[in-house]
């Protein structure tokens, strides 16, 4: 009588190329040039230092995922920017409150270990972390036979900064005449991907075959810690917002005090080919501004006089500009004209 053998690669999980995945990014470390190697690749945890430079250092966290543009990545089997998105959505939120990005952990779940793509997927990871000047400390790598479809994947990213209490971003600082500044986005980052998904297989739009979507859509998410702290740094200003799904409002609003208000000219939003393509697809103006950034990455809040001074630490393609103005109101957001699409 035959007696099945079980083991756990035949059930799906194969530990061996798990295990080259690791060696893969320990690899990776060993080439890094400089203090911030990755330590603990492979350990059970990582320590990190906290900066020697802040009398009164505090821990601010964060985590989040890329959605379905993992989707997108799929669909034209490019993997090596997704990790990018995954590391600015993390940190983009870190710096909101004044932290500096220290430490990064990411989760990849999957179908079955792909080592070529989990490789260019942590190529992008690593890119990010250079970025954002912080460090990959380690993560997580699941092969979840039975629970995703062949091929298919997940990621999610968790970042840690510190921030000195005294330089922490509150609704404390923002006051009525300051002025909202609108950062451009790179792109659509990693919001609304499901409503583009639904748009592209109710038209039949095959992105394959369109050069302008397919290097749109999959473009990264720009990441701002460089800018912003540079910002924080010289006081220069009162508050900030990511503007991820919600659009405009939702996230500005989120940082506004009781009795002040940010008004807003639509009409001032620059916005960007990609927007303006989905706009003509049969799309409100409502359901954009809900869903996209439609062209505004991130906002910031500061007093009129330091202007001039804050546009200096960016580039040209994203230099701030001014989209309206704080005010006394009870409502958090009033948005005023509308973007022009054309």
């Amino acid at each position: 009588m035959n007696k099945t053998v079980f083991t756990y690669k035949k059930s799906g999980v194969n530990i061996d190329a798990a295990d080259k995945f690791v060696k893969f990014i320990s690899k990776l470390s060993s080439k890094k040039k400089g203090n911030k190697k990755f330590k603990n690749i492979g350990g059970f945890g990582s320590i990190s230092d906290i900066p020697k430079n802040m009398k009164s250092p505090k821990i601010v966290a964060c985590t989040d995922g890329v959605g379905t543009k993992i989707e997108i990545a799929n669909l034209i089997k490019k993997y090596d920017t997704i990790g990018i998105d995954l590391v600015a959505m993390s940190v983009n939120d870190l710096i909101v409150q004044g932290a500096k990005p220290i430490i990064f952990l990411d989760y990849i779940s999957i179908n079955k270990i792909d080592l070529k793509k989990l490789k260019s997927i942590l190529k992008g990871i690593i890119k990010g972390c250079k970025i954002a000047n912080c460090e990959l400390v380690g993560g997580e790598t699941a092969e979840m036979p039975g629970t995703y479809e062949k091929g298919k994947f997940d990621i999610a990213g968790f970042a840690v900064g510190v921030v000195d209490q005294n330089k922490i971003l509150n609704k404390k600082k923002i006051k009525k005449d300051d002025l909202i500044l609108a950062v451009p986005s790179s792109g659509i980052h990693s919001n609304g991907y499901s409503l583009i998904r639904h748009l592209l297989k109710t038209k039949k739009i095959n992105i394959n075959k369109n050069i302008f979507l397919k290097k749109e859509l999959i473009k990264p998410t720009k990441i701002y810690v460089k800018e912003i702290l540079n910002l924080i740094n010289y006081n220069l200003l009162n508050g900030c917002a990511n503007i991820t799904g919600g659009g405009l409002a939702d996230n500005i609003g989120r940082i506004i005090p009781n009795k002040l208000c940010a008004e807003i000219n639509l009409s001032k939003v620059k916005t960007l080919k990609i927007f303006k393509w989905l706009k003509q697809k049969n799309i409100s103006d409502k359901e954009m501004l809900k869903t996209f950034n439609c062209g505004v990455g991130f906002c910031l809040i500061i007093k009129p006089k330091n202007l001039k001074k804050i546009k200096k630490f960016f580039s040209k393609e994203f230099r701030p500009y001014i989209i309206g103005k704080i005010v006394n109101d009870t409502n958090k957001v009033r948005l005023n004209a509308k973007i022009n699409w054309i």
